[in-house]
């Protein structure tokens, strides 16, 4: 298939008709519809199913040699996996890896010549641009739904309960089976991985953005895992009372009230303990658990860092040297 993104779009050559004469309805809707299938024929034969012993998603072939984009809850812990083509050829699938904080995951599939479809950039995406889903929703191979983007920059809970940022939300309908999908543009870029619906709503739909998807994949690939670090702690959302802010000289408005400490833990040993509340690691501001599971990145393993916390009514740092997480 090669770079989809250099494919032409149909909706363009009905746009550039002389600015004399404006296009009737007939030729908007029947160029609407002639981008809608463009885009289901050039990204389609990408699109595979993936099953498993219980239930199955979809996803999409974005190498030539045969490296396929899912959910990570549609693979997770699976024992056997199989993908089925577009031409209805099923091949075993082999998990590279997968994330569940992102809800990303990468399959590798033994076959060749195979049909496959680049990633967008997600960063130029804007409210109200077409936005068409394919994908295999209770099984129906290859269905294709077609609405706009509704909103970008969305914050997502994964399964995990990690917060998952720079999510798409559209109203191109998703059903159990879409998930692991592309999500497109007119113009044939995948734009995002189908991920999640909010129930009983309609038309709240959601997708990790293909930027997103692209960071994760390649370390899936490279390395089989998203490494993270982490200190230790079990904590909650607190509210910093503001006369007890100025006090302490710290702008924070909230902050993670330490609830536990696990035993031989970064935070252990950094004298962390329960009762105390985090509101900075490093030059990061945390202002809730959310924040604070932002900055505990890969570059912060090994690497001492300030955490900066309220004791008993007073403001102090202590020096944390994260680890990495396990799985």
């Amino acid at each position: 298939m090669g770079d989809v993104r250099r494919v032409a779009n149909p909706y363009d050559r009905v746009m550039a008709t002389s600015p004399l004469r404006q296009p009737d309805d007939d030729e908007l809707l029947d160029a609407y519809s002639a981008a809608v299938v463009h885009v289901v024929e050039t990204i389609g034969p990408a699109v595979v199913r993936v099953e498993r012993e219980r239930g199955g998603g979809s996803g999409v072939i974005f190498t030539p040699d045969g490296f396929v984009l899912t959910n990570s809850h549609v693979v997770h812990k699976a024992g056997h996996l199989t993908v089925t083509l577009s031409d209805g050829h099923a091949t075993r699938g082999d998990l590279v890896g997968d994330d569940p904080h992102t809800d990303l995951a990468v399959l590798r599939i033994d076959a060749r010549s195979l049909p496959w479809a680049g990633l967008g950039d997600s960063r130029r995406v804007r409210i109200g641009q077409m936005a068409i889903a394919i994908g295999n929703p209770f099984g129906f191979h290859h269905s294709a739904t077609a609405g706009i983007v509704s909103g970008v920059g969305r914050s997502l809970r994964a399964g995990s309960g990690r917060l998952m940022d720079d999510v798409i939300q559209t109203d191109a309908a998703l059903n159990p089976g879409n998930s692991g999908g592309p999500l497109v543009t007119s113009r044939a870029e995948v734009i995002g991985v189908n991920t999640a619906t909010i129930l009983p709503a309609q038309g709240l739909c959601f997708a990790v953005a293909s930027n997103t998807a692209r960071f994760v994949a390649a370390r899936l690939i490279s390395d089989g895992r998203i490494r993270r670090s982490y200190i230790g702690v079990g904590g909650q959302n607190v509210p910093v009372r503001r006369k007890a802010g100025v006090a302490l000289h710290t702008t924070s408005s909230s902050g993670v009230l330490i609830l536990s400490v696990e035993s031989g833990s970064p935070a252990r040993r950094a004298g962390l303990a329960a009762g105390d509340v985090i509101i900075a690691l490093g030059e990061v501001a945390v202002t809730g658990v959310d924040d604070l599971h932002r900055a505990l990145t890969a570059d912060r393993i090994g690497v001492p860092s300030t955490i900066t916390i309220l004791r008993s009514g007073a403001r102090q740092q202590l020096t944390v040297v994260p680890e990495e997480a396990k799985r």
